[in-house]
């Protein structure tokens, strides 16, 4: 699926992107898209949730690790009509319950802006818990979807008006696929 190295924010929601940073789930478990501290300071820092990366130590990428895949496990869950495990539940709402990044006013050249500041590792992952709450416990749950592309394990929101969007991205799985019909002539 291309540069296994570059995360992926085609998920409509900061929980949906996070659990992409495991890629190609599919074969034997996937790949790691969080090697190390710093590649989680990073996508913090490329999800907009923060303006500078913060630091991350081993402990900060083992306790995000686990929410990711408890976020994986009950979004799975969702789409499968799984019931929700006890312990992901635990893992999601212990972290939905740490406070939230702080955000204030700047005043910048082009006018007033909110910036996050203050944000800590555990604060950006209570934003992403609260945000998986949000998506799991709320209307969106109903949009929530995986990429149709067998070789592709991403979960996104559906924002398409018809609620029929098959693909993670139309730029790369759907253009895929498309190609595909057309070389073999099923067009």
């Amino acid at each position: 699926m291309g540069d296994k190295q570059g995360f992926r924010f085609h998920g409509g929601r900061p929980s949906v992107n996070f659990t992409a940073t495991v890629g190609e789930r599919w074969r034997d478990g996937g790949f790691e898209r969080l090697p190390d501290p710093a590649a989680l300071g990073r996508w913090f820092t490329e999800a907009g949730l923060t303006t500078a990366d913060p630091a991350c130590t081993a402990a900060d990428l083992v306790a995000a690790r686990e929410l990711r895949e408890a976020v994986y496990r009950l979004m799975l869950g969702r789409l499968s009509d799984v019931a929700a495990a006890e312990e992901d539940l635990a893992t999601v709402n212990r972290w939905a319950a740490h406070p939230p990044p702080v955000t204030a006013l700047h005043a910048t050249s082009a006018g007033l802006r909110a910036q996050r500041v203050a944000a800590t590792v555990p604060s950006l992952l209570g934003l992403i818990a609260a945000d998986a709450v949000a998506v799991l416990g709320g209307e969106d749950a109903a949009r929530l979807r995986e990429c149709a592309n067998p070789e592709c394990s991403l979960l996104f929101l559906d924002t398409s008006r018809a609620g029929a969007r098959r693909w993670c991205s139309m730029g790369a799985c759907g253009s895929r696929d498309k190609m595909q019909r057309y070389r073999s002539g099923d067009r």
